[in-house]
């Protein structure tokens, strides 16, 4: 039976494969594919976790209480009976050998689906058991974990999942979330899409998507429970569908639609050497967003000229607990900007909190509903402050390898001018040590991140201490508006055409141009077409984007007339619905075909 599933497109295209589910079970465990020759190690700790669970049931049975020592040695024989069933250990094995899932995806994948079976049970008695095997599942991951701490290095490499048993089919990601410490272990795997049942189209989940230029759908509900394994599912990352068991002719235009998308995508890609400026002659910088060192190449492959935004808590996430100490970070940051050969990189100095935990907490845990709201606490540079000595950690690594090239250094989240001064004071302090330690190190400009509408108002005052901004549109929206944009309940409200969102924008743009300072939009607007000409009537000339994202936007630039933008730009934001009045009067007012022979 085909089913469609509605929720929010957040990385346009189309995407069609078989689903392979995240385990979505309430047990907190790693997503990792390991690499064809570890899969006989990987069933074997699978094995040994089997055993010890036995050996511990058994241990039990001996210590149960007399009194009540017939029900409860029934039921660790009923979970002694689950543990050495095929139905269970079989299937495991299954996971592991043909979908190369790690021990513990493979054990909440099984239970998944027997969970499945369970619900649809028609007898009461037999519902009831599924705690039984939750149990049992429980025991089986928790000394899975145990046995992984202290085995597994933290940045051990991820093998990309195979495409299926023949090797051909393209296979796409569901799951209930997917944690931004788990999407960077997907990003260079063959997955050709995904979904997920929450999120919003600026979640972190969402922008880590467009930056693996893959089509996907967030907040799409039941997504999870009602696809099933190995099911053919179309992604339509247009529309926000979700199209599982489509009919051959829904197919076969889908299959239509791919095609278009991949030769448009090779048109843009002509436009990679083409020098970005518009009709009238004004030159824009076109800069990409990086997470890791491994995406520097294809930020000289789409023509980027630097780096606007390298989000170096990447390099914190997924660790097991253990930072990355100084030595680590500066060999990170220097792979980036001796990649670069000379092109600016600006490193976000660490952004943690909120949609992006460190592996002490979960998602989960810092979203319960009664704890505070974790967009509004310790993260960002408040976090960075509070924990000194790591701060000083990462601004050594920064300006040591600021000596090999050029390099920027963005702090996030400034609301406070004191906040800045202490910016100021730790990055004197780093350089003192430096020297006393005899270690080189280079110049870097200091730039702060405009993400608090109070930012805005006491620009002037932070433009003193900093020499350049970059806007990030997508938490100055979520804080100007007061939403949570990682919730897909409130994604409704969400408006980066909202009155006060814009005028908040063009106000940051044009204080920052006054005072002769660098300004640059480094949040989901600046990679999207829809605001390409309302940013350059701001009078924006630089735009940080997901590398993907850069031939579409470049078309748009080539396209438009700056100084008719400009003038159309007053009846805009003082419009009641900015989106309708700017649509047509930017279209208008600066937008012509494109110059021959330039696509």
């Amino acid at each position: 039976m085909s089913i469609q599933v509605f929720g929010l497109p957040v990385s346009r295209g189309v995407a069609i494969g078989r689903a392979v589910l995240l385990a979505s079970s309430r047990f907190d465990v790693t997503h990792h594919f390991v690499d064809p020759a570890d899969v006989g190690h990987e069933v074997a700790r699978l094995r040994q976790a089997r055993d010890e669970v036995s050996a511990e049931l058994m241990a039990l049975k001996r210590e149960v209480p007399e009194e009540a020592h017939a029900e409860l040695v029934a039921l660790l024989d009923v979970h002694l009976m689950m543990l050495h069933d095929p139905m269970l250990t079989d299937a495991i094995v299954n996971w592991i050998i043909q979908r190369h899932y790690n021990a513990e995806w493979a054990v909440a994948s099984q239970l998944e689906v027997l969970s499945r079976q369970f619900d649809d049970m028609g007898d009461e008695y037999l519902r009831e058991r599924k705690a039984d095997v939750e149990q049992v599942a429980e025991r089986l991951i928790k000394v899975l974990v145990r046995h992984r701490k202290g085995l597994m290095a933290p940045d051990a490499p991820v093998a990309a999942p195979p495409r299926d048993q023949a090797g051909e089919e393209p296979l796409v990601l569901v799951a209930n979330d997917i944690a931004p410490a788990d999407m960077l272990q997907f990003k260079h795997s063959l997955f050709t899409g995904f979904v997920t049942d929450v999120g919003g189209r600026t979640s972190h989940t969402a922008i880590v998507a467009r930056s693996m230029d893959i089509p996907a759908v967030v907040g799409a509900r039941e997504a999870s429970r009602l696809v099933r394994q190995d099911d053919w599912v179309v992604i339509d990352g247009d529309a926000g569908i979700l199209i599982v068991n489509p009919p051959p002719m829904v197919l076969e235009e889908y299959r239509f639609r791919q095609q278009q998308s991949e030769l448009e995508r090779a048109r843009l890609k002509r436009l990679r050497n083409t020098p970005s400026v518009t009709l009238d002659g004004q030159a824009v910088e076109l800069l990409a967003n990086i997470e890791l060192p491994s995406d520097a190449p294809a930020v000289l492959e789409a023509g980027a000229v630097g780096v606007g935004l390298f989000r170096s808590e990447f390099l914190f996430m997924n660790r097991g607990g253990h930072l990355p100490d100084e030595q680590e970070q500066y060999e990170a940051y220097r792979a980036v900007v001796t990649a670069l050969n000379g092109l600016p990189v600006t490193i976000r100095t660490v952004d943690v909190g909120a949609d992006k935990p460190l592996d002490r907490l979960s998602v989960q845990e810092l979203r319960h509903e009664h704890s505070l709201n974790p967009a509004l606490g310790l993260r960002a540079i408040r976090w960075s402050l509070s924990e000194p000595d790591m701060f000083l950690q990462q601004l050594r690594a920064i300006l040591r390898a600021a000596a090999h090239g050029r390099v920027r250094i963005l702090v996030p989240m400034v609301a406070h001018l004191q906040e800045a001064r202490q910016v100021l004071a730790l990055i004197e302090r780093a350089r003192a040590s430096l020297v006393e330690d005899g270690l080189a190190y280079g110049a870097v400009e200091l730039g702060v991140m405009i993400e608090i509408p109070a930012a805005v108002l006491i620009l002037p005052s932070l433009l003193r201490h900093f020499d350049f901004i970059s806007i990030g549109t997508n938490d100055l929206i979520q804080y100007a508006l007061a939403i949570d944009r990682a919730d897909e309940a409130v994604s409704h409200l969400y408006d980066p055409w909202h009155p006060a969102v814009l005028r908040l924008i063009a106000q940051a743009i044009e204080q920052a141009n006054i005072m002769g300072r660098g300004v640059s939009v480094c949040g989901e607007m600046a990679g999207d077409s829809a605001f390409t000409e309302l940013l350059l009537a701001m009078g924006l000339r630089s735009f940080s984007m997901h590398p993907a994202q850069i031939g579409s936007i470049k078309q748009r630039i080539l396209r438009a007339d700056a100084r008719a933008l400009g003038a159309a730009l007053p009846a805009v934001l003082e419009a009641d619905n900015p989106q309708e009045v700017g649509g047509a009067l930017l279209r208008s007012g600066g937008s012509r075909p494109i110059r021959a022979g330039l696509a």
